[in-house]
Formats: structure tokens, C-alpha cells, sequence
């Protein structure tokens, strides 16, 4: 089934999410704060591992670095005009009010948003996702269901219940890929994977500022980038094709 590893990755989440829930409410305050720096570093080190593979990879092919350049540009644009950073805040904040007792709104947007976007830009998602749908192998999904559970435990425990709402967004975002990878029977080419990737990446440092309380980058606002940067890599091909000739 081409659904079946996406399933999985939202019980997965949504288990680790109540760990994570049940542990933070016997953890202190001072100690939450902790672990929040804790998990911006790690988002940090996984971010940077991501954007440099292909920024510093010299076997890439020329471009390919301005391509994801161009593509992060671009989205922001997208996503400034298009607001959507106020629009994922404010969906937290209409979870909140309906869902939450004693937290602050920012809290459960906080966790909402930095969960999903934690959960969904990195490679995993959108390899995993073709792999399920096109062939129904679940491999890489089960990988990504793991890593995912266990960070769904720390984020829980330091930034709350509002976890659970990123199990809605792993069902859309990944379901989605995996629903229209079953659909048209392939997927994106490597290079168009590896600068998704580096976006991913990208992306996955600016929640890290926010996590570490350096930057309120509005990260939402660069998820264009994502769908951009194999339209831009298949640019930079037509380019070197152009000039090579």
C-alpha cells in the first residue's frame, strides 16, 4: 500500500509525542529551556550536514549551487506574498484556543510548527514518500518513523502537547507525495532530490535560530523553495546544455 509508511511515521510520531508529554510534565522548567537548546543544536548540525553536501560537493554539476540559491530566493518571495508563516502561525493559535488548557498560544504554535517543519523538509521525506508510492517499499519511511518518534519525544517534552498537531502535517505532506508518486509511476531525478535536500537543510537552520532564540526566521514563508529547487536545477541543466554547445 502506498500509504502504508507515511501510517506509520504519523504512530510514530503521535507515540512519541504522548512519551514526550507524560515526561515533560515531571520535567522543571529550567530543564525544558535545556532541552529546547538541545534540540536547536542538533536541528542545526543535521541542517548544515544537508546544505553542505551539495554546496560543497565538487562533483556536482556547475550551478547546481546557484540553482538552490535561486530557488531559496524565490520562495521567499512566494512566501512572503502568499504570508505563510502568519497563516501556519495563526493555525496553531486556532489549535490552541480550541485544543489547549493553560499554555500559551505562542507555545503551541511554537511546537506545531517547528515539529512539522522538522518532520517534513529533509530528503527522507520526499525519498521515502516516491519510494513508498511507486513501489511500496516502506525502507526508507520506516528509517525517517524512527528518527522521527524519538525527536517527537524531546520536542514533546520541551515544547509540549503541541506536537501532536505535526502528525496532521507528516499525513498531508508525505501522503501527498507519496499519493501522486503512485499516481504517475516515478519520481524526481538525483540532482533534483540532492537541492531539495540542501533547501531542506537551509530551511532546517532557521529553525534552529528560532529554537536557540538567535533569529525569529519566518521559516514557513522559505517552504516554497522546496518545490522550486528542481525547477531551477532543471534551469541550471538547460543552461550548461546551451553553452556547452
Amino acid at each position: 500500500m502506498f500509504l502504508t509508511g507515511t501510517l506509520l511515521n504519523v504512530a510514530t510520531v503521535l507515540l512519541g509525542t504522548t512519551i514526550g508529554v507524560l515526561a515533560g510534565a515531571r520535567v522543571p522548567e529550567r530543564m525544558q529551556r535545556t532541552l529546547t537548546d538541545g534540540l536547536g543544536l542538533f536541528t542545526l548540525a543535521i541542517g548544515a550536514a544537508l546544505s553542505l553536501r551539495l554546496l560543497m560537493d565538487r562533483s556536482a554539476p556547475v550551478g547546481n549551487d546557484l540553482a538552490v540559491l535561486g530557488a531559496l530566493l524565490g520562495g521567499a518571495a512566494i512566501g512572503e506574498l502568499l504570508r505563510l508563516s502568519d497563516r501556519l502561525d495563526a493555525l496553531g493559535d486556532w489549535f490552541q484556543r480550541r485544543l489547549a488548557r493553560g499554555e500559551q498560544p505562542s507555545r503551541v504554535s511554537e511546537a506545531f510548527v517547528t515539529a512539522s517543519l522538522v518532520f517534513c523538509v529533509g530528503p527522507l521525506t520526499i525519498l521515502g514518500s516516491i519510494q513508498n508510492g511507486v513501489t511500496g517499499d516502506i525502507q526508507l519511511l520506516a528509517v525517517k518513523s524512527l528518527l522521527d518518534g524519538v525527536a517527537a519525544i524531546a520536542f514533546a517534552a520541551a515544547l509540549g502537547a503541541g506536537v501532536y498537531l505535526s502528525a496532521l502535517t507528516v499525513l498531508i505532506v508525505q501522503g501527498g507525495i507519496a499519493t501522486i508518486a503512485w499516481a504517475v509511476g516515478g519520481g524526481l531525478d538525483p540532482a533534483s532530490v540532492d537541492a531539495a535536500g540542501a533547501v531542506g537543510g537551509l530551511i532546517l537552520i532557521g529553525v534552529a535560530l528560532r529554537l536557540l532564540d538567535i533569529r525569529q526566521v519566518r521559516v514557513a514563508n522559505l517552504l516554497p523553495a522546496l518545490l522550486l529547487a528542481p525547477i531551477f536545477v532543471w534551469i541550471a541543466g538547460q543552461v550548461r546544455l546551451a553553452l556547452a554547445q
